[in-house]
């Protein structure tokens, strides 16, 4: 499992690190949870844990872990002090070869850097310029892939590359352009676009509670290979 959330740190970087003890602060600026929260990176202890609510605290951040597979006592601990479960996640996997397919031309393209109909597309969503920093922040082969149904933009994605995996991320698809095949046409041609530049492995990241997205993972083949939650509370 670290290679997985070593790619997820390397294709969705936080906008810097900060050391608390055992503990890795990311410092998110904006950019959503996954770079706003704080992992257990050595054996810990509750002075290590009070180091860490200090540095949230410092940055202005809200009191945030990501709790991995492993970390059960971290777990149990933070419910002790009053953390509460926040979105549980999904690890998809695929290799990129089970996602290749024929995309219809003018579907889907590979781009980069975004478009500002894409921008438009995603602070539809609510992924605006926090996240979209965090998109620019990320080092590697990246691009960004703009689907299109019935002559009009209908969804953006971010996908980008970390040694032999690929990461899709930030999938945004319009509401009235749902249910017309477009979210997958953009995974394949994102598996293309990571095949052509050396990537083997293809995730995803999602919200159990999100069914429509993980009923569309599913459909394609993609497997679950883990999973991991937050815990938070109010400063």
């Amino acid at each position: 499992m670290s290679d997985i959330f070593a790619a997820s740190d390397a294709t969705w970087p936080a906008a810097a690190v900060h050391r608390a003890g055992a503990f890795l602060v990311r410092e998110g600026q904006g950019g959503g949870q996954r770079v706003s929260s704080a992992t257990a990176e050595a054996v810990w202890d509750a002075a290590d844990l009070d180091a860490a609510e200090a540095m949230q605290r410092d940055l202005g951040q809200r009191l945030l872990f990501m709790v991995r597979p492993g970390d059960e006592a971290l777990d149990a601990a933070l419910e002790a002090r009053g953390y509460r479960v926040v979105d549980p996640v999904n690890i998809y996997a695929a290799p990129v070869a089970e996602l290749l397919a024929e995309v219809p031309p003018l579907s889907a393209f590979t781009i980069w850097p975004p478009l500002a109909i894409m921008r438009d597309l995603w602070a539809e969503g609510g992924i605006g310029p926090g996240r979209l920093a965090v998109m620019a922040r990320a080092e590697g082969p990246k691009t960004t892939v703009l689907g299109r149904v019935n002559d009009r933009a209908a969804g953006t994605a971010f996908v980008a590359i970390h040694r032999e995996t690929a990461m899709m991320h930030a999938l945004q698809v319009v509401p009235e352009q749902r249910r017309q095949g477009s979210a997958v046409k953009m995974m394949r041609k994102a598996a293309a676009w990571a095949q052509d530049h050396g990537a083997e492995r293809f995730l995803v990241l999602v919200t159990a509670a999100n069914a429509e997205a993980n009923a569309l993972y599913s459909s394609l083949g993609m497997r679950i290979v883990g999973q991991y939650h937050y815990r938070s509370k109010e400063p």
